[in-house]
């Protein structure tokens, strides 16, 4: 890799955190993350670059998060270091 670095890294990752469930995306949509991208459709998220936090499970739209992980399966994803 151009890093230097190599390995794999996973393509997504729960966290259950103090304050929210965190998910983590590592996929790329052209030169954007795929988790912002999504903003807009999950109100109830905290949404960064590829990190997607609930505050409560009900807050999750698992229709959402589906589409999102379909997504993600198919897209260019940063495990490839």
């Amino acid at each position: 890799s151009k890093s230097g670095r190599e390995g794999e890294w996973c393509l997504v990752s729960l966290a259950s955190q103090k304050n929210y469930i965190s998910i983590y995306v590592c996929s790329l949509i052209g030169d954007k993350y795929l988790a912002e991208t999504y903003k807009d459709k999950l109100p109830k998220a905290s949404t960064g670059k590829s990190c997607i936090r609930f505050k409560k499970f009900e807050d999750i739209d698992f229709d959402i998060l589906k589409e999102i992980l379909l997504k993600a399966e198919k897209s260019d994803w940063m495990g490839k270091v």
